[in-house]
């Protein structure tokens, strides 16, 4: 049963959060402008706004009846909060707030004044634990009045009542009025007609105070008819100020209109870009973020018109002109284009962007001296340029190629198309190269590589786990295989393979899909992870079932269990089956793989080394010179050696190996 004290955290928790947001009414003529001119105010990206529509714009017909969009814009309550918890203001529990208004104590007032030949009482409640308006000072005050007749049991309901007159006066009685000793009240206009002052003599024991009324007609007059501040007319009736000047209108001035700008989507202060956090909230100083990552299409910044000004005018009425804001050009840089409403500049193409001399640019390859501290791990949409050296524990990560001219270190690398490693890789056992297609490299060394094509070396590879989905070719007077594991789809090519003094074991593998053979591996493994916890499920769900015969029945407690076990077991029975399926469709393609597989050595092959081709394997007892490996009816033969018909030279995007 839902209870208020149940309800009443909820409800605090939601009001923390609807009293954090900032919301705004924003007016233009579509709704993109309207988004985009809040994230300039709200000082955050449109993405996070989300807003309400208070009235629905229109474009019109041929430009007529056109309607402007209204809407009411606030930031994401999630951001928010999220921009508190940052900047340390939500340090404790929200459910512990309590949300109470801020009171300012104030004393009651009250105001005693002859207007006409009638006497008026006006009081104003105390607010907080101010102190009420006392029945005896405002009897007092009256008094003081000579000839004054009125209610005092109307004052005193007057003073008792909670919300004293309502700001108004309330007339209690009279006295002897004589009009020669009324106030007097001149009006004083400016000669810029900017303001329009009163100046008021003040009236002798037996004549009228000024009223707001007298100030209005007063100010009619004297043709004043803009920029009447009726609270400043109000405040001087309650206590007027004799035989000195007291503005009571003013001008309203001209709002020049706002310029054109651009409202970027992105930052383009690089001093504001964040260091990336870890999980425990320590800063990872190799996660500077300095890309700014977009894709193809992507709205970067949006143009905001420049506003026509509003006109002034001065207290009798005449006109001030405004002047309009002022426009300003597109900066269209590099593979970026206007959308099609010729204000909003969207990206050509994935990349950073940045901007370049004030214009909004997209750059598709990203270009560094080396990869180290100062650039932190790179993650870009294009190609990445690495001048020099990748060093230890850093990353780069690329949509498109990774070029390195110097050497790679214990890093990641990971790239969608070709990896280019002008050296060679030294991963001391924890380098790792993922690339789409073809991965260049001198040499490699203690890493582990995966290639989505080929992987061509000029000189060796050296305890390294290498998989390619085609062929795996060194080229070079010491182009050799020593120690490790490697898979290769169609062939695996080298001049001299394993060495003559043993060493480390050399794994050699081709005639079949590497992934497909590691994901299979993955799926037999899991298989039969669960495959043993149904049969201890199954053991348990029997052990109850038997005491349900013997009892007739089981205990609550036991019998939930029992259908929980139940459950689990139905679903480890249709995860077994989904994993059944995806085993026999991958044996299936590993066998009718039309690919046989080849591993040739141009010089020696030494004894070893352990070559598979398909389901076969071979270990060569004894030397063996310009040999080719590859499979006949079930078993490995060997051959004289055959270069391949396409050995790497070259390869995807015009790289080659020199």
């Amino acid at each position: 049963m839902v209870t208020l004290d149940g309800i009443r955290p909820f409800m605090k928790k939601k009001l923390t959060e609807d009293k954090n947001i900032h919301a705004i009414e924003v007016r233009a003529d579509t709704l993109e402008e309207c988004l985009a001119d809040a994230s300039v105010q709200l000082e955050t990206k449109t993405l996070n706004l989300e807003y309400e529509v208070l009235e629905k714009g229109s474009a019109g017909i041929i430009g007529l009846m056109k309607k402007p969009w209204k809407i009411l814009v606030y930031e994401n309550p999630e951001i928010v909060r999220q921009k508190k918890e940052e900047q340390g203001e939500l340090g404790i529990d929200d459910n512990e707030l309590e949300i109470a208004p801020v009171v300012v104590d104030t004393d009651g007032a009250f105001y005693v004044h002859r207007f006409g030949s009638h006497l008026y009482l006006k009081i104003v409640p105390p607010v907080g634990k101010g102190k009420s308006v006392a029945e005896k000072d405002v009897l007092s005050v009256i008094n003081y009045c000579e000839s004054a007749k009125f209610d005092e049991s109307l004052v005193k309901s007057l003073c008792m009542a909670p919300n004293g007159t309502d700001g108004k006066y309330s007339e209690i009685g009279s006295y002897d009025h004589l009009d020669a000793c009324d106030a007097i009240l001149a009006v004083d206009i400016s000669k810029d007609e900017m303001e329009a002052t009163i100046c008021v003599s003040a009236p002798q024991p037996q004549g009228s105070e000024i009223t707001a009324e007298n100030i209005h007609n007063a100010l009619r007059i004297q043709g004043v008819q803009a920029g009447i501040d009726e609270e400043r007319i109000n405040a001087y009736v309650d206590t007027p100020v004799y035989d000195e000047p007291y503005v009571v209108a003013s001008a309203i001035q001209p709002v020049n209109g706002r310029d054109a700008y651009i409202a970027y989507n992105f930052e383009t202060d690089r001093s504001k870009l964040k260091l990336k956090e870890t999980g425990n909230g320590q800063v990872d100083f190799k996660e500077l973020n300095l890309i700014q990552n977009v894709v193809a299409g992507q709205p970067l910044a949006t143009k905001m018109l420049p506003q026509r000004g509003k006109g002034g005018k001065t207290v009798l009425g005449r006109y001030l002109e405004a002047k309009n804001g002022k426009d300003i050009n597109i900066p269209l840089g590099q593979n970026v284009k206007l959308d099609s409403d010729g204000r909003t500049i969207v990206a050509e193409c994935a990349g950073h962007v940045m901007l370049v001399s004030g214009k909004i640019t997209v750059e598709q390859v990203y270009e560094v001296k080396s990869v180290g501290s100062k650039t932190g791990n790179i993650d870009f949409m294009g190609t990445v340029v690495c001048k020099g050296d990748v060093q230890d524990g850093y990353s780069i990560k690329a949509a498109g190629n990774i070029e390195v001219y110097g050497s790679v270190e214990k890093c990641h690398l990971e790239a969608d198309g070709d990896i280019v490693i002008s050296q060679g890789v030294m991963g001391r056992d924890e380098g790792e190269i993922i690339c789409g297609k073809t991965l260049w490299a001198r040499f490699i060394q203690n890493a582990k590589v995966e290639a989505g094509e080929n992987v061509v070396v000029n000189d060796s590879i050296i305890n390294s786990e290498v998989s390619a989905k085609k062929k795996i070719i060194l080229k070079g007077k010491r182009a050799s295989i020593k120690g490790g594991h490697l898979f290769a789809t169609e062939e695996i090519l080298a001049k001299d393979i394993g060495s003559a003094g043993g060493g480390n074991e050399t794994l050699l593998e081709v005639g079949f899909d590497p992934e497909a053979k590691k994901r299979l591996l993955e799926l037999s493994a899991m298989k039969t992870n669960f495959e043993k916890e149904q049969e201890e499920i199954k053991l348990n769900i029997e052990t109850l079932e038997n005491q349900k015969k013997i009892r007739r029945s089981l205990p609550a407690e036991k019998e939930e269990k029992l259908n929980e076990f139940k459950s689990k077991n139905e679903e480890l029975k249709q995860q077994i089956g989904e994993k059944d399926e995806e085993i026999q469709k991958i044996q299936s393609h590993l066998h009718e793989l039309k690919v046989v597989g080849r591993v040739s050595a141009s010089g020696t092959v030494y004894p070893g080394v352990k070559i598979t081709v398909r389901d076969a394997i071979l270990e060569p007892p004894n030397e063996y010179k310009a040999v080719s490996f590859f499979y006949d009816k079930g078993f490995v033969r060997m051959g004289k050696y055959s270069p391949s018909q396409n050995d790497g030279e070259e390869g995807a995007d015009g790289y080659t190996t020199n």
